[in-house]
C-alpha cells in the first residue's frame, strides 16, 4: 500500500472518531513492517467493512494485503483479476446453484444442482479456488432425515467432478435460534447433521464451512467437535457470540485460544472474519484488530 494511500483514505475513513491517532499510526508502521500472518491464512467476507464504506474493491484489496490476508470469500467474478494484483487468492466461491431458500434437499432441483455445480467447479479451478460453498436449504415440514437423504443423493452425484478437479464441495451450518439472522428454518442448524451428510457421500470433496458463530450457538463444544471432525471442514468462518461483532474482547469467545488450537490441529485452510463492526466502531481498527487475534 502506498504511504500516500495510507495516509489520505485511512485518515478520511478514521475522521471523528476516536481512533484517528493509533489508526494512522498503525497505518504507517504496517507499510514499512514485516507483514505477519503466523500459522492460519486468513479472508474476510463482505461484512467487515460495514455500510458504506469509502474504499472502492481495488482498495480493499490493497488494505487487506497491508494487513497480511491472504484471500476473499465469496468474490465475484469480475472482482477475481483485480484480487490477483494484489496477491489474494478466492477463499471460496458460489455456484452450485443453491440458495438459502433454495437447496441441496429439493429433489426437483437435483438436475439444476448437478448442472450448477459442474460449471461452479470449473470456475472455481480457472480461478484457482478449492472451495465452492452449497446450501442444503429450508425444510419448509420436511423433517432432518429427509433432507438428510436428498442431500446426500444429489452430492453423491456431483462427488466425483469434484474429486476429478480437486474442489470441495462444502455446505454452510446456520443457527435457527437469532431471528436476526433470518435463517429460521435451515436444515442444517445442527453441526452434527452435516458431518452425517459428508460421511454419507463417502467422497473425501463433500465437506462443511465450519462457522463457529453458528456451532457456539447450536452446538456449542467449539474446538473438541472441530478436533473430532477436522477432516470433514475445509473452511471455517469467525465472529462474536452472541452479537456476531468483532471477536475481541466484548464477546464470549477467546478467538486467540479457538485459532491457537486450529493451528496445532495442523488445520490448512483459510479462516475467514464474517463478524459485523459494532456500533460506533471503525471497520478498519477492527479489522487490524481482528487479523492480529488470529496470528498465532
Amino acid at each position: 500500500m502506498s504511504s500516500a494511500f495510507s495516509r489520505r483514505k485511512l485518515l478520511a475513513a478514521a475522521a471523528g472518531t476516536a481512533m484517528f491517532a493509533p489508526l494512522l499510526k498503525a497505518a504507517e508502521q504496517a507499510a514499512a513492517a514485516p507483514i505477519r500472518q503466523g500459522r492460519l491464512k486468513q479472508s474476510v467476507m463482505a461484512s467487515v467493512w460495514g455500510q458504506n464504506s469509502p474504499f472502492s474493491f481495488a482498495e480493499r484489496c490493497e488494505i487487506l494485503s497491508m494487513l497480511g490476508f491472504s484471500a476473499v470469500d465469496l468474490p465475484s467474478p469480475d472482482q477475481i483479476s483485480i484480487m490477483a494484483d494484489y496477491s489474494l487468492l478466492p477463499a471460496m466461491m458460489t455456484g452450485a446453484g443453491t440458495t438459502f431458500q433454495d437447496g441441496l434437499i429439493r429433489k426437483e432441483m437435483h438436475q439444476k444442482i448437478f448442472d450448477a455445480t459442474h460449471e461452479g467447479v470449473d470456475a472455481c479451478v480457472k480461478a484457482g479456488c478449492k472451495n465452492l460453498i452449497a446450501m442444503p436449504g429450508e425444510r419448509r415440514s420436511m423433517s432432518r432425515e429427509e433432507g438428510k437423504e436428498h442431500a446426500i443423493e444429489v452430492l453423491k452425484r456431483v462427488a466425483p467432478y469434484a474429486e476429478e478437479k480437486g474442489v470441495n464441495v462444502c455446505m454452510e451450518i446456520t443457527n435457527s435460534k437469532v431471528a436476526a439472522d433470518q435463517r429460521t428454518d435451515q436444515v442444517f442448524d445442527d453441526v452434527y447433521w452435516g458431518f452425517d451428510v459428508c460421511r454419507g457421500t463417502g467422497s473425501k470433496n463433500i465437506k462443511i464451512v465450519y462457522d463457529i458463530y453458528h456451532v457456539q450457538i447450536m452446538n456449542g463444544d467449539v474446538v473438541r467437535t472441530l478436533k473430532d471432525n477436522l477432516d470433514l471442514c475445509c473452511h471455517i468462518h469467525v465472529a462474536g457470540v452472541p452479537t456476531r461483532q468483532e471477536i475481541d474482547g466484548t464477546q464470549e469467545l477467546d478467538h486467540r485460544f479457538i485459532a491457537r488450537q486450529i493451528a496445532d490441529m495442523g488445520y490448512e485452510g483459510f479462516v475467514a472474519h464474517e463478524w459485523r463492526p459494532g456500533p460506533g466502531r471503525n471497520p478498519l481498527v477492527s479489522l487490524a484488530t481482528c487479523f492480529e487475534i488470529l496470528v498465532v
